[in-house]
């Protein structure tokens, strides 16, 4: 049984996709709260880009390294936060620290909240 965790970066299936929505596998980040994890079948994540030239300014940049066991530098891409069943999710691939965590807990507030 896969086990969960905020932080942890899995390879996401985001098909069928409609429109400007994420496409393929590939790789998103679990945000919601552990306890919540336990709660639901449905996970909420961010998807990545490798895209990185492509840079919105909600967008985390995240410089690959041996935690995060990503391919190529990335981009947490924070308005396309979603929520997907546990079987879109395909493969573990690595976890962010807490300090980019927050980083990008910070992007997700000014996406609902603004700057305010």
């Amino acid at each position: 049984m896969k086990s969960f965790q905020r932080g942890q970066i899995w390879l996401v299936n985001f098909e069928p996709s409609i429109g400007h929505e994420y496409r393929k596998v590939r790789p998103a980040l679990i945000v919601q709260q552990d306890d919540y994890i336990k709660l639901d079948s449905l996970l909420t994540v961010i998807p990545l880009s490798t895209q990185v030239k492509k840079r919105q300014e909600l967008d985390a940049y995240i410089v690959k390294d041996n935690v995060n066991r990503l391919f190529k530098d990335s981009l947490i891409k924070t308005m396309q936060i979603s929520s997907f069943d546990r079987q879109r999710f395909f493969k573990y691939i690595g976890k962010l620290n807490n300090d980019i965590m927050s980083h990008i807990d910070s992007k997700i507030h000014l996406f609902f909240f603004g700057s305010s």
